[in-house]
């Protein structure tokens, strides 16, 4: 039912322009975020062919390098050809090689100047200090929130408030470190008085879609894409007629097939990928996105739920009498 997406099929949104145009890079004017076009490639990865996807890697491992290095010596470094680099290039949405390697020496100055000539990996070694782990844990953190916002695709963004605003019911699905950002989102539309479930075992993600109609919104969270129970829901609530929106770090994974619009997230996870520690925060920079989205469409009834929910709790904090001395 599902086939992997291939690096010409699924929606780009948000990534490299619309309908597969270039982006307008640093080389053409633009004023950038820091190492864009590393993210770009970092989440067209999955999608290249194999020799492709090595030279996506070393773009990705040492973007500095590539842009000091000539087209032979990428492609020897790579153990491929110069065709292969061109093709690669076109892929992510430059002409060729001579601008992405413009565009990366012009992104790699801009992020030394704005780390003050530091360079911060995120990569933990097992001989780092308790405080080089802080500052790479917070840099990579702090790049994944402000990466994912440069990249976010604001109509898209809008379509999707706009759904859940129309919507008389919203459910989310995700599993592991994705199920506390669905919870959170879950949370955050309950407490502004919209119908909002939050799902994270696959037997009742399945049964929860197979109930929606097309009245309802259905969210699939996923930073691989590729998440089977999230994806199997997410087609059943498809084919139900509800509007399917998906959150991922990857627009051409497998979730795309099964979502009409699609967010994305621009988080790098090394060394402690399993901790889904950067991702998390990217998820939830999208999902508070879309939250004040529809908080704002709707201001009246959310500042009367707001203060609602607020005495309803307010009771249920210790009172400074109380508290010891």
């Amino acid at each position: 039912m599902r086939k992997p997406i291939g690096p010409d099929q699924g929606p780009e949104r948000g990534i490299t322009g619309e309908h597969g145009a270039p982006p307008e890079s640093a080389a053409s004017g633009r004023d950038t975020t820091p190492l864009s076009t590393v993210v770009r490639v970092r989440s067209l990865l999955p999608s290249l062919p194999p020799a492709e996807r090595r030279v996506a890697q070393r773009v990705i491992d040492d973007p500095e390098g590539v842009a000091n290095s000539t087209i032979t010596e990428l492609a020897q470094t790579c153990g491929t050809s110069e065709t292969t680099v061109i093709r690669f290039c076109r892929a992510i949405g430059f002409h060729g090689y001579p601008e992405l390697r413009l565009t990366l020496a012009t992104e790699a100055g801009r992020a030394q100047s704005a780390s003050g000539g530091r360079v911060i990996g995120s990569d933990i070694s097992p001989d780092d200090s308790l405080e080089q782990i802080v500052e790479k844990v917070t840099f990579a953190d702090a790049r994944a929130v402000e990466e994912t916002a440069a990249q976010l695709d604001i109509k898209m963004l809008e379509q999707v408030v706009d759904a859940v605003v129309a919507a008389d019911r919203v459910d989310v699905y995700g599993v592991g470190a994705s199920a506390f950002v669905a919870a959170d989102f879950q949370q955050k539309l309950h407490r502004i008085g919209r119908v909002c479930s939050a799902w994270a075992d696959a037997h009742i993600m399945l049964t929860s879609a197979a109930v929606l109609g097309p009245g309802a919104v259905a969210i699939g969270i996923s930073h691989t894409g590729a998440t089977v129970e999230t994806i199997d829901a997410l087609e059943v609530a498809k084919t139900r007629g509800a509007k399917t929106v998906a959150l991922t770090n990857f627009p051409k994974s497998p979730i795309a097939e099964a979502a009409d619009l699609i967010l994305t997230t621009a988080a790098r996870e090394t060394t402690f990928r399993s901790g889904a520690t950067a991702s998390r925060l990217a998820q939830l920079t999208v999902v508070d996105c879309v939250f004040v989205g529809v908080a704002q469409r709707t201001y009246g009834p959310t500042r009367k739920a707001l203060e609602a929910t607020f005495e309803a709790v307010r009771g249920r904090t210790v009172r400074p009498d109380r508290r010891r001395r």
